[in-house]
């Protein structure tokens, strides 16, 4: 099998690792990938935006399935252009993909679906959004309605950095506080069969105890020893199958990477968000466990197969992953800095910790920065302390200049 994979982050990379050890995919290639993926795959200068250069790249490249990374070229209809050349596409059409790219619209569906979610008012003007903030109350939760790249949301005490928030997103959605620790839980699907994966959590602040800014994802850990052991089959009859079904029933059914970003609240579980692809950097902990070849899986929900799928199969390791960041990340990042000791995590911790590219490029023969995430460095062991161990021991191998990462990824889980 020939898969061609759209993205440059560290989740292309996650993704681009698992199929480059799928015995069933003979070629592989990127575009436009980064400087980790490169030694994986087959790199190609093509906009991720441009459906109809990404599609013209997977007949050049007679592609078997093209796997869609990003947010923004799903939203934007990347995957319909592939579709529309008559290759197979894991990846929801653009219409579909509305689920992530508007937070209204996904409490649209999620009410029509009976999915259990904060209440919510969706705000154009000051006098909706003075409106929304005084019936919530403090903590405030502003969402930008449109994509953000993971940092359109605010939460605070603050009325004053609510409301500014507000009126700087053309539309704003408000809703009232979730409280309870937070769980990722990816599904695949082909429209109709719903596969679950393994729940992950990650750490979206920028500092250690969830401190500072909110972030793309500073690390993640799975599995999750405190969850209740029935949060999967729960979640899938509450909120991604009856999702899954209600977007087929407005006639925009919804193919590819389904992402539930949950509340376990005093009340139950309740849906944050909904994103349509990967999560990054929960990818990153979850392929490092999944034992099944990820392939034929993608292929089977691209062509509308998946119920031919046998249970998904699942290491017992534990997964953690570190995120690298650039100096002033989440701000304007700094970047061209130069990454050393990627050999030394290679040379000493392989294969239980290896490093995952997000924003780096090759500059001669250095790899240098190139984003405000630069890498996930993933680990794992026996159970989440042995791996929490072996990542954070590999972080210590990288230098890069004015370099952040969270200190406290998987900490309280691992007893630590």
């Amino acid at each position: 099998m020939k898969v061609l994979v759209i993205g440059g982050g560290a989740r292309e990379h996650a993704l681009c690792r698992s199929l480059s050890l799928d015995p069933d995919v003979t070629a592989l290639h990127c575009a436009p990938g980064n400087a980790g993926i490169a030694e994986v795959a087959e790199l190609h200068p093509v906009d991720a935006m441009d459906g109809a250069a990404v599609a013209a790249l997977a007949q050049e490249l007679s592609a078997d399935l093209v796997v869609v990374g990003p947010e923004a070229p799903l939203v934007a209809g990347v995957a319909d252009a592939v579709r529309e050349a008559g290759i197979p596409c894991f990846g929801p059409t653009g219409e579909a993909a509305q689920l992530e790219g508007s937070k209204a619209f996904a409490k649209d569906v999620m009410a029509g679906a009976g999915v259990p979610t904060a209440r919510s008012y969706v705000c154009t003007t000051d006098a909706e959004i003075d409106e929304a903030l005084d019936a919530f109350g403090a903590p405030y939760v502003v969402k930008d309605d449109g994509l953000a790249a993971g940092k359109g949301v605010v939460v605070t005490d603050d009325i004053d950095k609510a409301r500014a928030h507000a009126r700087a997103c053309d539309r704003v959605v408000i809703e009232e506080f979730l409280d309870g620790p937070e769980v990722s839980l990816f599904a695949i699907t082909d429209g109709v069969t719903v596969l679950p994966l393994t729940p992950a959590q990650d750490f979206k602040r920028a500092l250690d105890d969830d401190e500072g800014p909110n972030t793309g994802g500073m690390g993640a850990y799975s599995p999750l020893p405190w969850a209740d052991p029935k949060l999967v089959d729960e979640v899938m009859a509450t909120v991604l199958q009856p999702t899954v079904d209600e977007l087929r029933r407005r006639g925009t059914p919804f193919a590819g990477l389904l992402y539930a970003g949950l509340a376990i609240t005093s009340r139950g579980v309740r849906v944050i968000e909904f994103n349509a692809r990967f999560g990054d950097p929960e990818t990153q902990v979850v392929l490092a466990r999944l034992q099944t070849p990820l392939a034929g899986v993608l292929l089977n929900a691209a062509n509308g197969t998946l119920d031919t799928e046998p249970p998904l199969r699942w290491r017992d390791d534990a997964a953690v992953t570190v995120v690298i960041a650039s100096h002033n990340y989440p701000d304007t990042p700094r970047t061209g800095d130069v990454i050393e000791g990627l050999d030394e995590v290679a040379a000493q911790d392989a294969p239980d910790a290896y490093v995952l590219h997000a924003g780096t490029k090759r500059d001669a023969d250095a790899v240098v920065s190139a984003g405000g995430r630069v890498l996930s460095v993933t680990a794992t062991g026996k159970d989440l302390a042995e791996a929490r161990e072996r990542a954070y021991r590999a972080v210590a191998r990288i230098r890069l200049d004015g370099s952040q990462h969270r200190s406290d990824i998987a900490a309280k889980a691992a007893g630590a």
